[in-house]
């Protein structure tokens, strides 16, 4: 019950911070990072959290599950159609290169071998602007950048992930039959995306019976029932997922735009909270004795990773498009080392691969700094476009002359 104090009160300080948040370098999402870590074994002792502990894989499956459905759900194909050309330039060129030259600096500089270098790499690629909001966020942020992260980030959790499984069994203790686990991935994967399509068109044919469908009030609650019986068939069929989840809210969105107005802002919130719990959890397993494994190596490899590797690839990624100079810059820095990450990084501790934990404390160092990083400086380069209001979020003088509140854009919550 220490736990759920804790995070009741981490929850709490956020809610009331978090108008101050928006305007100045205070992150919310560091503030359970730093909760966790405080009442860890490596501070205060009041709570007891190993990788190995229950609460830690359950908590980072049901996160990752909402997130990827409510990231889904921000896929619009129609969207998509019209401008593809950036976003598709950020997910084949500059991802791959991230991904590569990720794994070259940890091979080098912190000594894995290629297998588990190329998995860091993998885990480390996604990028997740939930931890940049001030740039996603503000629609006076030229919309086109607006757009290149937030695709990018809504689709590159769900490219990482059969990489990042991919790699896990090549690099686990059966590599040596990897025909046979890649076999079973596939399978995963492939009945994860069936489910993940089929099941939300089944269900959206059915609310179109004439005896059928909900009440105004419980219309929300349908996309929410969707996601648990999704989630309970993919657990009891070995299904992967994750991949189901992100497919079901991009099909649900496209087949009942409705259903996805109706479930926004409770999936929204919903998603948050798993957000949170599992940064608090992630926090409790950042102990000093995590940090001081680290060796001088891999911490330049972290330095690297945040402040050259994307930035360099996004950048050449860019190359030929329309971005002026400033908005290269400012999109080539946000590419946090997002959620995903501390999810896809808690699946590579708990593989029990040989050279798992260096991996993980690599993983786990270089989200920690990224967070740190980019959840800070966010409002002041969002400054750069002469942004003053956080969209949603009225300015000091409108709230004293009670005028109306600036319209609210959806804030992308991803990957």
């Amino acid at each position: 019950m220490v736990l759920v104090a804790v995070f009741g009160v981490a929850l709490l300080v956020a809610v009331l911070l978090s108008g101050l948040a928006a305007r100045t370098v205070l992150s919310t999402s560091l503030l359970f990072l730093v909760s966790g870590a405080l009442v860890s074994d490596g501070f205060l002792s009041l709570i007891h959290i190993t990788p190995d502990s229950e609460i830690v894989s359950v908590t980072a499956d049901l996160a990752l599950f909402a997130v990827l459905f409510t990231d889904g759900m921000h896929v619009s194909f129609p969207k998509l159609r019209e401008n593809w050309k950036n976003p598709a330039r950020a997910l084949s060129l500059g991802m791959p290169l991230a991904f590569l030259g990720t794994a070259l600096v940890t091979h080098y500089l912190v000594g894995l071998d290629w297998t588990t270098s190329f998995l860091v790499g993998a885990v480390l690629a996604p990028t997740d602007p939930v931890f940049a909001s001030a740039i996603v966020g503000r629609k006076e942020v030229p919309a086109k950048l607006r757009q290149l992260l937030n695709v990018e980030s809504g689709i590159n959790d769900g490219l990482a992930l059969p990489l990042v499984l991919v790699l896990i069994a090549a690099a686990g203790p059966t590599a040596g039959h990897a025909d046979a686990s890649l076999a079973k991935i596939g399978l995963e994967l492939g009945f994860g995306l069936a489910l993940g399509v089929l099941l939300p068109l089944f269900v959206t044919r059915l609310v179109r019976f004439r005896l059928l469908g909900s009440e105004p009030k419980l219309q929300p609650l349908l996309p929410l029932a969707l996601g648990i019986v999704l989630y309970g068939l993919c657990h009891l069929t070995h299904a992967n997922p994750y991949l189901a989840a992100f497919s079901a809210g991009a099909v649900l969105t496209a087949a009942s735009p409705e259903a996805k107005s109706a479930f926004e802002p409770l999936g929204e919130s919903l998603a948050e909270l798993a957000k949170f719990a599992a940064l608090l959890v992630f926090g409790a397993l950042l102990t000093p004795q995590l940090f001081g494994d680290l060796s001088l190596g891999g911490y330049v490899a972290v330095v690297l990773a945040i402040v050259l590797i994307r930035p360099a690839s996004l950048l050449l990624s860019l190359i030929g498009t329309r971005f002026d100079r400033r908005e290269k810059l400012v999109a080539a820095w946000f590419g946090p080392k997002g959620f995903a990450s501390v999810v896809y990084g808690l699946l590579v501790l708990q593989s029990g691969i040989p050279q798992g934990q260096e991996a993980y404390t690599l993983i786990a160092v270089c989200i920690a700094a990224s967070i740190m990083a980019h959840s800070s400086t966010d409002v002041p380069i969002a400054r750069l476009f002469h942004v003053e209001d956080l969209t949603g979020i009225p300015a000091e003088h409108d709230q004293d002359e009670a005028t109306t509140p600036h319209s609210k854009e959806t804030v992308h919550a991803g990957a």
